[in-house]
C-alpha cells in the first residue's frame, strides 16, 4: 500500500520550531506572535500493515519525543509543506529505507520525506509567500501539493540522438545551437568540433559526444581562461608603475631560464614559473613527482613510535562558489567533500581543514535582498549547516573558519575547503594504466544532480539562475565518503592500485576519461540512485562520493573482497585499451567515440590583450584609522566568529594540537590549523596551515592584495611556531567574469605578478592552486581575490598559541615596514620571521598573534580575552590601521633586538590600555560578540543556577575472572566516524580491538552482519559504541540505527551472554545515544524502554557545538571511573548537534539517589550548572553521562578518546580522562602503564 505519515515533536521538544519561528520573526520582520509547529511527513510506497508500524515506532519517530499522525487536520489554517525536487539527494529518507530494510528484511518499499508547517495564528498570502520564498529555495526544493501520493521516478529513457546534419550546419546554426543547449564552448570551440567530425570521423556527433566536449573543455575542468594565450601586455599606471614593470620583466627572464620561452605566455605559466623555478635551483626537492595531479604532496619525514617513517603529506583548496551561491547547503558540503577526495584519491587520509568563505553584510535585513538572489544571512547560515554537516559526518576536523565580509560577495558568494591528508609512502604505488587493465568505480550511485555543474561553475551568477541551474548542484552524501576513506587508509586495498580518480567535475567523462589514453566505458555498468537516467547524463553526471580507479584485471576480485570489508561495492565499468580512443557504450550502441588527441585539444586556444590600469578603489587601506575599541571590535571582519566556527567539529581525529579559540575561556581566535599526522601509534609530528588574504588591500592593487596573501600567510606560520622557511603554498583565485575585456583581464595579470615576487622573495614556492571566474552579477563583481594556503611541518613542542599567558610578561610589537608604496620589505619581514621563531625555539616567546582586520588594537584585544589577561599598552603606532606583516608577541623575559618593540605589559587589572583609552575586557567582549549574535549565537541559557549534587565516592571491585588481554568489540555502522581515535585508545591500554564494520548494502549482507556481530560480542569482554553519525542522524534523530541493531534478538542476547560474563559497555557520543535509545541506559535493560525513559535531544542553541567542556565526576561506582575521584575536573571534547540529556524529575531523582549520574558539565569552580557558558546543550541537572544501576554500562557525551600528549595545548585542565585503561584494569587487575 502507499501512505503517508505526519510525525510531531512533543510539546517540551519543540526548540526546532521555536527556533525557526525566531529566525523567521526576525528575518522577515514577523508579529511578536508569529509562531509555528512543525511536522515531519513521509510518503511511504509499496509497504505493508508491518512495514507502515515499524516506520511509525521504530524508524521514524522516538517514544519519548515523538507523536505520529495518519493525517493532520489543516481545515482553515495557514500552513506551508515542502519537499525534495525529484532526483535530489534525500537524506531522511534514504535514512529511513536503510532502518527499514534492518527489521523488515527486504528493500522494496520506497519513502520520500517532506516537512510541514502549520502556523500557529492565521498568516496573509502576502506573509505566507515570503515565508515560502525565504524557506524553499527552488534550485533544491517545491511547495509540496499534499492532496499528491505518488512515487514520481521519470523512467522513460530515449536514445541518446545523433545530431543530425551537425557537420553541415552554417556558423549561424551552430551558434543557435550553442545557445538553444546552453553549452558553455565558445563559438570557435564548436566549429572546431564541427571540423573534427566532418574530417577526421566523417559522421555527425551524438548529443552525448557534444556535452561530454562541453564538460571536458570546460574551464573548470581544463582552466581554459588561465591557459588563454597573452598575446600583448600594456601597462597604464601611474602608482605601482616601476614595480609591475619590473615584476613583469622578471617573469620574462624567468620564462626564459625555466623553459626557454618554448610556452605561450599565459596566466597559468605566471601561477606555476615560481614554482618550475625555485624547484629547478634545488628548493623543491621534497614534491613528490607524478602526473596523478589530485593534489599538492610533498615527501616528509614522520615520527612514529621513535621511529622515523618517509610520509606524502597532501593538501587541496576547492572552490563551490556558484554551486554554493545558488544552492548554499549542497553546494558548500560538496566542496569539502570534493576537496577531501582529491588528496584521497592520491590514498592519502584526509585529517585536517580550514574553510574561508565570502559574503555580503550578513546583518543587512532580508528587505535589501537584491531580487533572484538569496538572502545573504541564509546563504551563510545554509552554507555552514552543509559544511559542517558533511565535515562532521565524515570525521574530518575543521580547526579554522573564517568568514570574510565585502560587498562584492554579493555577486556570488565564496566557498573555499583546504584539507591535509598524509599517508605512509610505501602505501602508495603510481604506475602508468596499461592495454588489459580495468577501471573499477567504488562509492556512490549516479544521479542527476551535478549534471552541467563543471560547466556551470564557470557562468556568471544571472537572474534565471535559481530557477534554472537545479540540476547543476551535487548533493552530498558524506556516510559513503567515509567509508571511501577507511578503504584507502587501507594497504591491502592502495598497493593495488595503480592510478585513481574522483569524481568531480565531468562524472564519468572525465574521472575515467583522464584515467588512460585508451578506454572503452561500458554506462550500462554505471550504478544508478534510480531508474530513468539516459546515456548522456550517465556520462556528465558530477554525484559525489564516487571513485575511479585503474588495477590489473587480475586483482579485481582482491579489490572487490577489500571493498566489501567497508560496506562499498565494487563495479568494473571500463577496459584500457591501446586504441587512444574514448568510447562510451550504453544499451548496446556506442555513443561515444573520440580520438585521445583531439579530447586533448581542450579546444581552440583563446587569444587575450592584457591592459593593466590604475585601480579606481576610493578607499585607501593604508590611511591612519581613528576609531575606538568598541567600535573596531564590531567592525564586519574584526566581530567574533565564535558561534560560527563551533558549529564544526574540531577535535575528532586524536590530532588536534591547537583548538580554534584558545585560553583558559577558549576566546582568543588561533592564528591557523594544526594537527597531528594520522599515524598509527604515538607521534609529535604535526602539519600546519594558514591562509592570508585581505580584501580591501586586493581592490585597491591586486598586485599588493596577492603579495602580502603570502606575506599573511607566512606571517602566520611565524606565529604559530612553525618555520616559514619549510612552507609549500596553494592558490585560490576568484576574479569578476573576464569576457574579452583587456582591462579587466589586467587583474589576475597583475596579482599573480604579485604571487611571483613573494614566492621568489621568501623561496617558498606555490605547487599548486584552484582559479575560479564567474564572480559578476549585472554590474556587481567579487574583489580580485587571491588567497595564499601555506602549509608546512612542526613538532607539536614548538607550537605557539595565540592568548596572552602570565600576568607580568612583556608584549613586543615585531614591525614590518613597508617599503615604497606600500610594497612588502621583504629583506625586514624574512628578518623578523626568523628572529620570531628562533625565541619560540628558546622558549622565550609564549603566544603570539598577526596583526590582520582592526590593526593592532583588535589584536591586542583577541589575545587578551582567552584567559582575560589585561594588558597595558603604549606605542606610537597607528593602533587601529594597516599593519600586514606584522606581529604582537608575549616575551617571558625582557629581549634586546631591533626586531622587536616593546610596547607593553600584562597584567590582572582585567583592562585594556591603548595609549590613552581604558576598556573592561568584558566591556569589549560584549561589543566583540555582538555584531553576529542574533545570527550565529554563541551562547543561550546564559546566567542559569548552579545546582548541588551529591559526590558519590565509592571502591570498585575488579572483575570476577582475570583476563590478560581482554577483548573490545567495536561495530561500525554507517556513519560513524571515531573508531580510529578509541581503538588507539584501547590498544595502548593493552587490550584487543576487533572492529566489526556493519554491511547493509542488500538484506543478505545485513543477516550476515548480524550472525557476526553477535557472535564477536558473545565472545569480548567490552563492546564499545563510538561516537559518529550514524545514518546521518536520521531520520530526525540520532543513534536510531543503532539502537534498531542493538535491539535485534541476536544481538541482544549476544549482549546478555556478554553481560552474565562480567562485560562492560561503553557508549560514547552517538554510542551513548544509541544505549539510551535503545533501554540499555538507564535500566540495562531493553524491555523496559518506554515513553518515560530519559533522552538525548537537540542542543538548546539548535545548532553543533564543538567545545572543550568542563565536566566533573559525580558518581565513581563504574569500572570505568575507578580511580578517579569524586570530585575531579576535566577538560573534555564535545561534539554533537543532540547531547541535551532530558528526563522527568522523578527519573533524575532516582539516578542521584542509585548513583548513576556520572558525570556533570561545571563552571570554572567546579559547580554542576545550567548556564549555557559551562552546560552547553542544556541537560537537565547537568548531566554528561550517565551508568546502569549496575556501574557497568557507561554512556556520556564528552570526547574523552580524543586526548593524546601535545593535543589542546591552548586549553586550560586536566585533558586526560583514560576511561579505556580503566575498562581494560577491571579485566587485567594490572595497572595501565
Amino acid at each position: 500500500m502507499d501512505t503517508r505519515i505526519f510525525v510531531h515533536k512533543k510539546e517540551q521538544f519543540q526548540v526546532e520550531s521555536e527556533s525557526l519561528a525566531a529566525e523567521l520573526r526576525q528575518s522577515l520582520s514577523l508579529k511578536e506572535d508569529f509562531g509555528l509547529t512543525k511536522y515531519n511527513l513521509y510518503d511511504i510506497f509499496n509497504a505493508d500493515e508491518n512495514d507502515i508500524e515499524l516506520l511509525k515506532k521504530n524508524v521514524c519517530s522516538e517514544v519519548v519525543t515523538d507523536d505520529v499522525y495518519d493525517s493532520v487536520d489543516l481545515e482553515g489554517k495557514s500552513y506551508l509543506a515542502y519537499e525534495f525536487l525529484p532526483g535530489q539527494y534525500d537524506q531522511r529518507a534514504d535514512s529511513a529505507m536503510q532502518c527499514l530494510m534492518l527489521l523488515n528484511n527486504k528493500q522494496t518499499v520506497r519513502i520520500h520525506s517532506g516537512t510541514l508547517l502549520v502556523f500557529l495564528n492565521p498568516v496573509d498570502e502576502e506573509t505566507l509567500n515570503k515565508i515560502t520564498h525565504y524557506i524553499v529555495n527552488p534550485v533544491e526544493a517545491r511547495v509540496k501539493d499534499l492532496s499528491v501520493l505518488v512515487d514520481d521516478q521519470d523512467v522513460e529513457v530515449k536514445d541518446v540522438p545523433v545530431l543530425e546534419g551537425f557537420t553541415t550546419k552554417t556558423k549561424e546554426e551552430l551558434d543557435s545551437l550553442r545557445q538553444t543547449l546552453g553549452l558553455a564552448m565558445s563559438q570557435a570551440d564548436i566549429e572546431h568540433v564541427q571540423r573534427y567530425f566532418e574530417k577526421e570521423e566523417k559522421r555527425d556527433c551524438t548529443m552525448t559526444e557534444l556535452r561530454v566536449l562541453d564538460t571536458y573543455w570546460s574551464d573548470h575542468c581544463r582552466h581554459t581562461t588561465f591557459e588563454t594565450v597573452l598575446d600583448d601586455v600594456h601597462f597604464h599606471l601611474d602608482t605601482l608603475s616601476d614595480e609591475l614593470q619590473a615584476s613583469y620583466d622578471k617573469y620574462l627572464k624567468l620564462r626564459q631560464e625555466v623553459h626557454g620561452n618554448r610556452k605561450e605566455k599565459t596566466l597559468m605559466d605566471m601561477a606555476t614559473i615560481a614554482g618550475k623555478y625555485l624547484r629547478k635551483q634545488g628548493k623543491l626537492d621534497d614534491m613528490e613527482i607524478t602526473d596523478e595531479i589530485n593534489a599538492c604532496s610533498v615527501e616528509i619525514t614522520v615520527d612514529v613510535d621513535g621511529k622515523d617513517e618517509q610520509w606524502l603529506l597532501m593538501f587541496k583548496n576547492e572552490t563551490h562558489n556558484h554551486p554554493t551561491e545558488i544552492e548554499p547547503f549542497g553546494g558548500a558540503s560538496t566542496c569539502i567533500g570534493g576537496a577531501i577526495r582529491d588528496p584521497l584519491s592520491g590514498r592519502s587520509y584526509v585529517y585536517q581543514a580550514m574553510r574561508i568563505t565570502g559574503a555580503g553584510d550578513i546583518t543587512k535585513p532580508i528587505s535589501e535582498t537584491l531580487e533572484h538572489k538569496l538572502p545573504q544571512s541564509k546563504i551563510s547560515k545554509t552554507a555552514a549547516h552543509g559544511y559542517s554537516s558533511y565535515g562532521n559526518q565524515i570525521g574530518l576536523a575543521t580547526t579554522f573558519v573564517d568568514e570574510i565580509y565585502d560587498d562584492g560577495y554579493v555577486a556570488k558568494r565564496m566557498e573555499v575547503g583546504a584539507v591535509v591528508g598524509a599517508a605512509p609512502k610505501s602505501h602508495v604505488k603510481r604506475e602508468q594504466p596499461q592495454a588489459g587493465d580495468i577501471i573499477v568505480m567504488i562509492g556512490g550511485a549516479t544521479g542527476r544532480d551535478g549534471i552541467g555543474g563543471a560547466t556551470g561553475s564557470s557562468k556568471e551568477h544571472n537572474e534565471t539562475s535559481l530557477e534554472k541551474c537545479s540540476s547543476e548542484v551535487q548533493k552530498g552524501n558524506a556516510l559513503i565518503e567515509r567509508k571511501l576513506q577507511r578503504l584507502f587508509r587501507n594497504p591491502a586495498c592502495t598497493k593495488l592500485i595503480k592510478k585513481a580518480n574522483d569524481f568531480g567535475a565531468g562524472g564519468v567523462s572525465v574521472a575515467v576519461g583522464e584515467l588512460a589514453d585508451g578506454l572503452d566505458i561500458n554506462l550500462d555498468a554505471v550504478p544508478v540512485k534510480y531508474q530513468g537516467l539516459d546515456g548522456t547524463e550517465l556520462a556528465i553526471s558530477e554525484s559525489q562520493e564516487r571513485m575511479a580507479i585503474c588495477i590489473e584485471a587480475k586483482d579485481f576480485e582482491k579489490f572487490k573482497e577489500e571493498a566489501y570489508k567497508e560496506n562499498l561495492d565494487a563495479i568494473k565499468v571500463a577496459d584500457v585499451t591501446d586504441t587512444n580512443r574514448l568510447v562510451m557504450k550504453w544499451r548496446g550502441e556506442t555513443i561515444v567515440d573520440m580520438s585521445r588527441a583531439f579530447l586533448d585539444t581542450n579546444g581552440v586556444r583563446q587569444h587575450q590583450v592584457v591592459d593593466v590600469c590604475e585601480n579606481e578603489y576610493d578607499e585607501h587601506p593604508f590611511d591612519a584609522v581613528k576609531s575606538d575599541l568598541n567600535t573596531v571590535l564590531q567592525d564586519a571582519n574584526v566581530a567574533s566568529q565564535i558561534g560560527l566556527a563551533e558549529m564544526f567539529d574540531a577535535s575528532i581525529g586524536k590530532s588536534t594540537v591547537l583548538m580554534p579559540f584558545g585560553g583558559k575561556y577558549q576566546l582568543t581566535p588561533e592564528e591557523g590549523s594544526v594537527q597531528k599526522l594520522p599515524v598509527h601509534g604515538m607521534t609529535n609530528t604535526c602539519s600546519v596551515m594558514t591562509y592570508g588574504y585581505d580584501p580591501k588591500v586586493s581592490k585597491y592593487s591586486p598586485y599588493l592584495g596577492a603579495s602580502y596573501s603570502v606575506v599573511e600567510a607566512l606571517a602566520r606560520i611565524t606565529a604559530l611556531g612553525a618555520d616559514y622557511k619549510k612552507c609549500r603554498l596553494s592558490n585560490q583565485e576568484y576574479f569578476e567574469h573576464l569576457g574579452a575585456d583587456a582591462q579587466k583581464w589586467g587583474q589576475p595579470f597583475e596579482a599573480l605578478l604579485g604571487l611571483i615576487d613573494a614566492q621568489l622573495a621568501f623561496e617558498t614556492p606555490s605547487i599548486g592552486g584552484k582559479d575560479s571566474m564567474s564572480g559578476t552579477y549585472k554590474d556587481i563583481h567579487v574583489p580580485p581575490t587571491v588567497i595564499t594556503f601555506a602549509v608546512t611541518t612542526a613538532k607539536t613542542g614548538d607550537i605557539v598559541s595565540a592568548s596572552f599567558k602570565n600576568p607580568g610578561d612583556y608584549v613586543y610589537l615585531v614591525k614590518h615596514t613597508p617599503v615604497k608604496n606600500h610594497v612588502p620589505n621583504y629583506e625586514q619581514l624574512k628578518e623578523n620571521f626568523e628572529t620570531v621563531h628562533k625565541l619560540m625555539q628558546e622558549k622565550k616567546i609564549v603566544a603570539a598573534s598577526t596583526i590582520k582586520f582592526g590593526g593592532l588594537g583588535a589584536t591586542i584585544a583577541k589575545m587578551a580575552f582567552g584567559s582575560k589577561v589585561g594588558v597595558a599598552i603604549n606605542t606610537e603606532e597607528d593602533v587601529y590601521g594597516f599593519n600586514l606583516g606584522s606581529m604582537i608577541v608575549e616575551a617571558t623575559e625582557s629581549i634586546q633586538d631591533e626586531h622587536l618593540e616593546l610596547i607593553g605589559i600584562l597584567n590582572d587589572d582585567s583592562k585594556i590600555v591603548l595609549n590613552e583609552e581604558t576598556v573592561e575586557i568584558e566591556d569589549a567582549l560584549k561589543a566583540w560578540t555582538k555584531r553576529y549574535s542574533e545570527i550565529y549565537p554563541m551562547i543561550v541559557d546564559e546566567g542559569k543556577e548552579t545546582l548541588e549534587t551529591p559526590l558519590n565516592d565509592v571502591e570498585v571491585p575488579m572483575s570476577k575472572v582475570v583476563v590478560e588481554t581482554p577483548k573490545v568489540v567495536i561495530p561500525i555502522f554507517p556513519g560513524q566516524n571515531c573508531e580510529f581515535d578509541t581503538t588507539a585508545k584501547f590498544e595502548r591500554a593493552g587490550a584487543e580491538v576487533k572492529q566489526v564494520v556493519f554491511n547493509n548494502l542488500t538484506v543478505e549482507n545485513i543477516q550476515k552482519s548480524i550472525e557476526t556481530l553477535a557472535e564477536e560480542i558473545s565472545t569480548a569482554q567490552i563492546l564499545m559504541i563510538v561516537g559518529g553519525f550514524s545514518s546521518g542522524d536520521e531520520p530526525d534523530g540520532s543513534g536510531k540505527f543503532i539502537a534498531n541493531v542493538l535491539r535485534n534478538p541476536k544481538i541482544a542476547q549476544a549482549i546478555d551472554t556478554m553481560r552474565a560474563n562480567d562485560g562492560l559497555i561503553l557508549g560514547i557520543c552517538n554510542g551513548f545515544q544509541a544505549l539510551i535509545k535503545s533501554g540499555l541506559l538507564p535500566y540495562g535493560d531493553m524491555e523496559r524502554l518506554d515513553e518515560e525513559n530519559p533522552t538525548l535531544f537537540r542542543n538548546n542553541i539548535n545548532r553543533h557545538v564543538s567545545h572543550i567542556a568542563r565536566t566533573r565526576i559525580t558518581s565513581n561506582s563504574s569500572p570505568w571511573l575507578a580511580g578517579m575521584k569524586a570530585g575531579n575536573v576535566y577538560s573534555v571534547a564535545v561534539s554533537h548537534g543532540e547531547g541535551k540529556f532530558v528526563a522527568s524529575e522523578e527519573v533524575l531523582n532516582k539516578l542521584i539517589e542509585n548513583g548513576q549520574v556520572a558525570t556533570q558539565y561545571v563552571n570554572e569552580k567546579g559547580v554542576p550548572t545550567m548556564d549555557g557558558k559551562d552546560n552547553l546543550n542544556g541537560s537537565s541537572m547537568a548531566i554528561e553521562g550517565i551508568f546502569s544501576e549496575d556501574g557497568k554500562i557507561f554512556g556520556k557525551m564528552g570526547h574523552s578518546e580524543r586526548y593524546e600528549r601535545g593535543l589542546f595545548q591552548n586549553i586550560a585542565g586536566n585533558k586526560d580522562q583514560d576511561i579505556f585503561a580503566n575498562g581494560v584494569r577491571y579485566f587485567t587487575h594490572k595497572q595501565v602503564k
